[in-house]
């Protein structure tokens, strides 16, 4: 009965949050020029927005996110004994991840895969970085209109193929016995192939490949607004490149970088088709051991556990970084 009545009082609660928040908006009088939200909006179309974020929010993440963690505090069981005497809140399933079986030492193996995981992420995140930062850049204050769109298009068109289509030609490609190696081989310069998928170079290329764009935007939309006359100016007074960038540049873009490496971040970390198809045969990645948890040994409350362990250690790991970088959370969402 207590979850029925939940499920019927988070909608309103949440549809409340987004209706206070736009009535505290309308009520700024800092700039005489600003218009509330119902005012740019009519009030009309203002509460249809309201309430198709609310139910997006509502179903799309409040639901599913609150589900997860209420399974993850609940015991392994037979679904004839759910909600019998022995269905009681537990951290068992918690204490699971950091004690091995049996209770004897750590769980190695799954807080190896779990640290694996965040520091490939972190190495995923700081490649697209270094590809897409100079890309963004031409694109945004070298780059003339038609060779930009150009390469928009070159870099959308292959996101028209399915990510494990994506996933499963990189394989092909850079196999023991793929394209590279064979093209290495023939040319002479190496006698052996080397094994990408092995030493997860091919990990690390299809996860920076897979969320190129979702890094590429958010930097291309910071750099444009960028005043040309500042890297100019920088430049007439002898300032050398790497000095604009340093000071003048990054400074400027710092919202649109941590916008792309949040995201990049994020979906690398909960990635699971490329790590399956790219990772070597030694490669344990954690939403691989999270899966098997959900749908293959069926054990939905330590699936929910092992999840709501990454979400946290995700979201506590981007908030360091904001504030460190010194950047609030609202300007990555600009």
């Amino acid at each position: 009965m207590s979850s029925r009545l939940l499920v019927l009082f988070v909608p309103f609660v949440v549809i409340a949050i987004f209706w206070w928040m736009a009535r505290r908006e309308a009520k700024l009088k800092h700039d005489p020029t600003h218009k509330g939200y119902f005012e740019r909006n009519g009030m009309t179309l203002g509460i249809v927005f309201i309430v198709l974020v609310a139910l997006w929010t509502l179903f799309l993440v409040t639901l599913p996110y609150l589900y997860m963690v209420v399974e993850s505090f609940h015991p392994t069981l037979r679904p004839v004994e759910r909600g019998g005497p022995q269905d009681v809140l537990t951290l068992a399933q918690y204490e699971s991840f950091f004690i091995a079986r049996g209770g004897e030492g750590l769980n190695t193996i799954h807080i190896g895969a779990f640290v694996f995981s965040i520091l490939a992420s972190i190495a995923v995140t700081a490649l697209n970085f270094c590809i897409c930062y100079p890309l963004a850049f031409y694109m945004a204050q070298a780059g003339t209109a038609q060779k930009v769109r150009l390469i928009m298009l070159g870099l959308i068109v292959p996101y028209w193929v399915n990510e494990i289509l994506r996933a499963f030609s990189l394989r092909l490609i850079l196999a023991t016995k793929g394209l590279i190696n064979q093209v290495l081989i023939a040319a002479g310069i190496i006698d052996t192939p080397f094994d990408f998928l092995g030493d997860n170079v091919g990990l690390y290329v299809g996860l920076s490949y897979a969320y190129l764009l979702v890094m590429i935007f958010p930097l291309f939309n910071a750099i444009e607004s960028l005043d040309k006359n500042q890297i100019e100016a920088a430049r007439d007074l002898g300032a050398p490149w790497w000095r604009i960038h340093k000071d003048v540049v990054i400074p400027y873009a710092k919202p649109g970088i941590a916008s792309g490496c949040t995201m990049v971040f994020m979906l690398s970390a909960g990635s699971l088709a490329a790590p399956q198809f790219l990772g070597g045969p030694s490669t344990l990645w954690f939403t691989s051991v999270i899966y098997n948890f959900f749908f293959q040994n069926f054990n939905w409350a330590r699936g929910s556990a092992y999840a709501f362990i990454l979400l946290a250690a995700c979201i506590a790991l981007v908030m360091l970084m904001l504030r460190l970088f010194k950047v609030s959370l609202g300007e990555t969402i600009k």
